[in-house]
């Protein structure tokens, strides 16, 4: 394995019940169905005018687009991830209401999971994650992003199965988990 250490490595997904009791509120609507569309440049243009709004909200936090819109070519729901890392996920007063104040509705909360909280921005089009400084599933984000980057037969390979899952899984993010730990395999068998 690579030069990357066990909390990077050991990836986590939760128990069903941990993940039915994180909801906060109305299950978001575009929940409800998967759509993949091909890669449009615009989503890049997407997160950098969300960037600039989050950092005026909260200041000069770590902000980066992750998830499939953020790999140039690759098919992806059309929602921009965003990771953001704060000091103190677990004291919501900290950000909640700066982001509540800039059109963002918190819909998870899943403190077994490094502290991390979702939100949900624009029209439902944006997917939020803020994490503590040292949560490795950032860090996890990252790797995956710029891997999929550079490696066009894993990012090839990730589309295909997306596009399959969206029509056949009843839970689309848990079907994608095997090739997900496919594709980590072959990343954390590089060193870092």
């Amino acid at each position: 394995m690579g030069d990357y250490p066990p909390q990077v490595t050991q990836r986590f997904v939760g128990s069903a019940e941990q993940h039915r009791s994180a909801l906060v509120g109305e299950r978001p609507r575009r929940w409800s169905s998967i759509v993949i569309v091909d890669y449009d440049p615009a989503w890049a243009g997407r997160f950098e005018a969300a960037r600039a709004d989050i950092a005026r909200a909260l200041g000069s936090p770590v902000i980066e687009h992750v998830g499939s819109t953020s790999v140039p070519g690759l098919a992806a729901k059309p929602i921009i991830d965003i990771d953001v890392l704060l000091d103190d996920t677990a004291d919501e007063s900290l950000y909640v209401p700066a982001l509540t104040a800039i059109g963002y509705r918190l819909v998870l909360r899943e403190p077994w999971w490094s502290g991390h909280r979702m939100l949900l921005g624009g029209d439902e089009d944006i997917n939020l994650h803020v994490w503590p400084h040292d949560a490795a599933e950032p860090i996890r984000h990252r790797l995956f992003r710029d891997w999929l980057r550079t490696h066009p037969d894993d990012r090839d390979l990730y589309a295909r199965t997306k596009r399959r899952l969206a029509t056949e899984a009843d839970d689309y993010n848990m079907a994608k988990c095997d090739v997900i730990d496919e594709i980590y395999t072959r990343i954390f068998a590089t060193p870092a």
